[in-house]
């Protein structure tokens, strides 16, 4: 439907004079101490665009809604969309999120009932809906739709949502740098409003100090953390302070200060636990586990309890990729306390959950089996598990992450005394936090003989 064409002052002045014939009413009757009969006529021969007020006042004349005179939509149609759209953010809000986007999609299939508004919401909602699918390049192609919208104005809270979410979208298909990039053009146009530093400012920054620690810009991702956590920690809510503390406890983990990033993490979890977003509590307990399993004193059992915690209400509210990590986070416990066969159910169960397209954590996954196979002295299924791990990783492209995961590789071949395949690991591991090979003179020595 065309809303633009729906809320012209031709047509909302045709609708009001025609509500008015009907009663059997004159423009007298419409009028009141702030509004004249000349006024009336104005607006009823399109001359002139009520105002909001004007439009409400009218309305209770007319026995009407503002949005029947506004849209010339129908009231119950009205309620009814309103109900849907109501029981699709409900749905979201729960983690039934194919029902949401079931929902949503209905509602935009015949958008005639939305009114502007309305619609925004409804297309805002199926975005988020596809995204906690995993669907992200149809959460995107949604997104940078939205994002032209001249509707979306800079500083709302409707375009800081659209904003954030293609960030962290395009950061989690692996474009790190253009989900950075979208990011700081979106903290940088609110700094530019003129305003102190909001709660707008601390979503943003919060899927910021992400994406940064993902690169390896770990001097960034502290300076933000520090610029904003004091902030958070005055003016946000439990929610927002949350978020805040957790993303610090990840730059924390990053420079290897694990004590502080355990307390920090365990914070966010005490601010949070009381949210209603389940998803962050789940996602907070597992990064809490995290850091138990590494610390100086890890505590697999507990780490165990929190992760088994997680499992479950990402298995109602999380997405196939968040219930893969806390799968791999129960190898890691169960590798702990020696529990082979449950560490290789977790592995497995990791591995069917990412099984729709090339993850990361999918490699994450198949290095702990083949640990697990060569610990138990499973040698050729360990290897080939090994060597899938390594093909498979060659065709990402190098990043922090993809650093990890080869030094991981490394680390495997050198215990099994593999030392050509530990090296090989290794300089992968080198060449994906971008230092080059340092150069050999034998290269030139080799030159000069051919000379």
């Amino acid at each position: 439907m065309d809303h633009t064409a729906s809320t012209s002052p031709t047509e909302v002045g045709r609708r009001i004079r025609s509500l008015r014939v009907k009663l059997g009413l004159k423009q007298q009757d419409l009028a009141s101490t702030d509004i004249s009969a000349s006024y009336i006529s104005l607006i009823e021969s399109g001359k002139r665009a009520p105002s909001d007020a004007v439009l409400t006042a009218l309305a209770r004349k007319l026995a009407c809604s503002p949005e029947h005179l506004r849209t010339g939509l129908d009231d119950h149609a009205l309620e009814d969309t309103r109900l849907k759209l109501s029981f699709a953010e409900m749905a979201l809000r729960n983690g039934d999120n194919g029902a949401a986007l079931q929902s949503f999609s209905e509602l935009l299939a015949n958008p005639g009932p939305l009114d502007a508004p309305t619609l925004l919401r409804a297309r805002i909602g199926q975005a988020t809906a596809l995204e906690k699918l995993d669907r992200l390049e149809a959460a995107i192609t949604v997104l940078e739709e939205l994002r032209k919208e001249p509707a979306l104005v800079p500083g709302s809270e409707e375009w800081c949502r659209v904003s954030v979410a293609l960030s962290r979208c395009y950061r989690n298909m692996g474009d790190i740098a253009l989900g950075i990039e979208i990011g700081e053009r979106t903290m940088a146009a609110l700094d530019g409003l003129g305003l102190d530093v909001t709660v707008d400012h601390i979503q943003v920054g919060s899927t910021l100090i992400g994406s940064y620690l993902m690169r390896g810009d770990l001097t960034r991702a502290h300076l933000l953390a520090q610029r904003l956590l004091p902030v958070a920690e005055e003016h946000g809510g439990r929610a927002g302070r949350g978020a805040m503390y957790w993303n610090a406890g990840l730059v924390a983990l990053s420079r290897r200060q694990l004590p502080e990033a355990l307390a920090l993490t365990e914070r966010a979890l005490a601010m949070m636990a009381e949210d209603d977003n389940l998803r962050h509590v789940a996602n907070l307990k597992m990064n809490v586990a995290w850091l138990q399993l590494r610390s100086d004193h890890p505590d697999p059992e507990q780490a165990r309890k929190l992760l088994h915690e997680a499992a479950q209400t990402l298995v109602e509210v999380g997405t196939a990729v968040e219930q893969a990590r806390c799968e791999i986070n129960l190898v890691d416990a169960h590798m702990r306390l020696s529990h082979w066969d449950d560490a290789v159910h977790h592995a497995q169960r990791a591995l069917a959950l990412l099984s729709s397209g090339p993850r990361i954590e999918a490699i994450s996954a198949r290095i702990r089996l083949a640990e697990i196979h060569l610990l138990r002295g499973q040698t050729t299924d360990g290897l080939q598990t090994l060597h899938a791990a390594a093909r498979q990783l060659s065709h990402f492209t190098p990043s922090y992450e993809t650093a990890n995961e080869w030094r991981h590789i490394g680390d495997v071949w050198k215990r099994q005394s593999r030392a050509k395949e530990a090296l090989e690991a290794y300089d992968q591991a080198l060449q994906a936090t971008g230092m080059p090979a340092t150069y050999d003179p034998a290269h030139a020595l080799a030159e000069q003989h051919q000379r």
